[in-house]
């Protein structure tokens, strides 16, 4: 059941997303209606934000339309860039049991790094649904995307400008991301690994099909070596 005192409780909780999910967004925005041969209107780039909620993929899906990348590659990235959601599922399972197959639907579809961190995190008041609570911060986390892409996309639309460095933006924001994550010493291991498969990505097929390989090479070596990387972890924990 929706209160005021759940929702309160939500939409504090994801503030902080509203403030990057609006910068990155109008970010993607500009780009979207800014990237020949796109040049979409802002209906368009609605479309795709509610459609697509990997922000990852909205920066990325500028450079497959200028170089009309084919949709095997398109498919094959974007389950490698995905994959890791399918983990986070894991840990929601219990939660979610018994739930009407549309509410489990949109849970697991509207999954993000930030929303599966405050779905753990569950700052759900006493004596309130956690479920509801789950669902708005989804909710919420989505409308965020979407109006920062409308809102970049409207601006890029009436304000034309360069856009040129524009697309850094999501590897900035990574990079802030992976600094602070490091300075773990149980997530260095995983980092360097990152880095080593980029590199055998650059060496053996160039910079163009570079990623492709790099997430395969990754999500290969984290799965079967699952054991060591949780060490540092655990022991970490255990101090």
């Amino acid at each position: 059941m929706l209160t005021k005192r759940v929702f309160r409780a939500a939409f504090v909780s994801s503030l902080p997303v509203l403030m990057g999910y609006t910068a990155m967004g109008m970010a993607a925005g500009i780009l979207l209606v800014g990237t020949a041969p796109m040049k979409c209107t802002p209906f368009w780039a609605f479309l795709s934000s509610a459609i697509n909620i990997s922000g990852a993929l909205q920066f990325i899906m500028c450079d497959w339309a200028l170089k009309l990348t084919p949709l095997t590659e398109v498919a094959l990235l974007t389950f490698c860039l995905n994959v890791r959601y399918a983990m986070y599922g894991l840990s929601l399972l219990e939660r979610f049991r018994g739930l009407p197959w549309y509410t489990k639907c949109y849970l697991i579809w509207s999954l993000t790094d930030e929303t599966y961190a405050l779905e753990v995190e569950n700052k759900t008041p006493p004596g309130e649904n956690p479920v509801t609570y789950a669902l708005l911060v989804a909710s919420l986390d989505h409308l965020y995307w979407i109006g920062g892409v409308v809102a970049g996309a409207a601006i890029g639309s009436h304000l034309p400008f360069d856009n040129k460095g524009i697309d850094f933006a999501m590897t900035a924001l990574f990079l802030v991301v992976l600094t602070e994550q490091c300075r773990n010493k149980s997530n260095r291991l995983s980092a360097l690994t990152g880095a080593a498969a980029a590199l055998i990505g650059l060496l053996t097929v160039g910079k163009a099909n570079m990623l492709i390989v790099a997430m395969v090479l990754m999500t290969v070596t984290f799965v079967v070596f699952r054991k060591y990387f949780d060490k540092p972890a655990a022991k970490e924990q255990g101090e």
